[in-house]
């Protein structure tokens, strides 16, 4: 191994240390905008081929840093042996970590397409491969580099339009910027002739960061809103953090509804919302009478609708059954106000793909209670609050009935599903999960923290109840209001905001990142009839 391989690989794995240190739960939000530096140094006078396994490295360590949480999932709930976990978990890791293979083989490629002016297009490479992960093989959105910033509200407000992938093209264009920067000044602080300072990238880069910061401190001050009409609504979320060992076993489902019982009622009766966890009741809800009737009055004595998630049984033309994981809106008078299926399901949590032909040898990871289904897409449910007045004994104008989406667990993570819920008339957003199978890593916060840009992408209140946490509840812009710890029980009533602002986000998607990708088109495009050229021409030799 040659001196300038083995430095390569060292700031390689440095960048795939650093990655992971950006995330829940070591929360150095600011070690992402330098991260990326070393693995850029890394690539300096490499081929394409080099770049790529460079890349693959980095990526592959920086995932299993993030996502070490995949072995405790397996272990301890799918019952899986330790070692097949482990090397399941780096199948993963190293796929994800393909990503930033391409990426940096892009880099190298963008540097000689375009010498000084092709690392423009870097950051439009890294959307571009985000945005693929998004949707390839039913979708792996986990680690977007932009959700490292969840909690620097000021730099994320820029999701309103551009999604969390207008935060990751920040984060590269400064990490780009920041490495082309430092190389200029090393050679000069050596005494050497540097080479022709990148100031235009440079340049850019700070006016672009400046933008930011000052468009998100105008919509924190909320002046862009001023006209929109708005209201409140009071939602309560229980955590009753069950054991995923007891779950569905039959002899402990009166003790989980005593305790559903017992937190819903320390909510008090001016909630106008409550909401429990995914798959909340440990039975098909519409196939037990007996349960119902506890449930109903349940709600009755809350004197609220609950909403819950509870498995759902439907059937084939030839009668065959068939699950779906649903979420019900239950009046406190028995009425069923709505429910909505789940629709982007868990591959090898809910359901195998490929099931009837490739993998038809595999069964799924997690236990549970058999297969799943998808649903038909988002469906927006509406609840009707109490009359403000109502507490104080008078008589008011009856409120309005308030529309709102659920996003049930795995389904968060996928920002074009949620904008969906927006784009269809939702006023607030929930999310109901079952967070159990992480255990005590860092996933349950890595999940919440994805929530934050859900958010900020619609400008909607957002209210979380998970099993064993974390609940809570989260503003229009992304601001924490409540988070409950995990494995804990635990209650949370919030006064939510209820309005349509209707981001330019939850109009149009993800317009940003499918620039990047037509960015991206284009350049291949060029490098190709760049590349091509003309034939030479063919001169005839002639007698002399």
């Amino acid at each position: 191994m040659t001196h300038s391989l083995a430095r390569s690989l060292v700031l390689a794995g440095a960048s795939g240390l650093f990655l992971p240190l950006s995330f829940p739960n070591y929360d150095l939000g600011l070690m992402a905008w330098i991260a990326l530096v070393p693995l850029h140094w890394a690539l300096d006078g490499k081929s394409k081929q080099q770049a790529f396994w460079i890349g693959w490295l980095c990526g592959t360590i920086a995932f299993t840093g993030m996502m070490a949480w995949v072995v405790t999932a397996m272990t301890t709930y799918g019952k899986v042996p330790l070692v097949i976990s482990y090397g399941i978990m780096l199948l993963l890791t190293a796929y994800l970590g393909l990503y930033v293979g391409l990426y940096s083989a892009g880099i190298v490629w963008c540097r000689t397409l375009i010498p000084r002016y092709g690392l423009f297009a870097v950051p439009c490479l890294w959307v571009s491969l985000e945005l693929i992960r998004t949707y390839a093989l039913s979708g792996m959105p986990w680690g977007l580099l932009g959700y490292s910033q969840y909690r620097t509200i000021e730099v994320i407000q820029i999701a309103d339009h551009m999604g969390v992938y207008g935060v990751s093209f920040l984060i590269v264009l400064v990490n780009v910027a920041l490495a082309e920067l430092l190389s200029w000044l090393m050679p000069l602080l050596r005494g050497f002739r540097p080479a022709k300072l990148p100031w235009e990238l440079v340049a850019m880069t700070a006016l672009l960061v400046t933008l930011s910061w000052e468009y998100g401190l105008r919509t924190l001050s909320g002046a862009p809103f001023s006209d929109i009409p708005r209201s409140s609504i009071s939602v309560g979320v229980v955590q009753p953090n069950v054991d995923q060992a007891v779950k569905w076993d039959t002899a402990y489902r009166e003790e989980t509804l005593a305790r559903f019982d017992r937190l819903t009622g320390q909510l008090g009766r001016a909630t106008d919302l409550v909401i429990w966890p995914e798959a909340a009741t440990p039975f098909v809800f519409e196939h037990e009478p007996v349960y119902q009737l506890q449930l109903i009055a349940l709600a009755n004595r809350a004197q609220a609708p609950i909403l819950f998630g509870s498995p759902a049984v439907r059937y084939y033309p030839d009668r065959h059954p068939y699950l779906l994981n649903s979420a019900y809106l239950l009046a406190p008078d028995g009425q069923l106000l709505g429910r909505y299926d789940k629709h982007h399901l868990v591959p090898f949590g809910e359901y195998i793909p490929l099931k009837s032909s490739l993998l038809f040898f595999l069964d799924k990871l997690v236990e549970g209670i058999g297969d799943f289904e998808a649903g038909p897409g988002p469906t927006i449910l509406t609840v009707t609050p109490k009359p403000q007045s109502a507490a104080a004994g008078t008589s008011g104008a009856s409120p309005r009935p308030v529309k709102f989406g659920v996003a049930i667990c795995y389904e968060v993570i996928f920002p074009d599903l949620v904008r969906q819920f927006a784009a269809n008339g939702a006023e607030f957003l929930v999310t109901i999960t079952n967070d159990a199978w992480f255990g005590r890593s860092a996933a349950p916060s890595q999940h919440f923290a994805m929530v934050v840009f859900r958010s900020v992408e619609n400008h909607l209140a957002f209210a979380r109840a998970a099993n064993t946490g974390i609940s809570g509840f989260i503003d229009p812009f992304g601001r924490i209001v409540d988070a409950s710890p995990i494995f804990t029980e635990h209650t949370a009533r919030s006064t939510m905001q209820v309005w349509r602002p209707h981001t330019f986000y939850s109009r149009h998607g993800d317009v940003f990142a499918y620039g990047c990708v037509i960015i991206c088109l284009l350049l291949f495009l060029f490098s190709y009839f760049r590349t091509k050229g003309p034939e030479p021409d063919t001169v005839a030799a002639t007698p002399v």
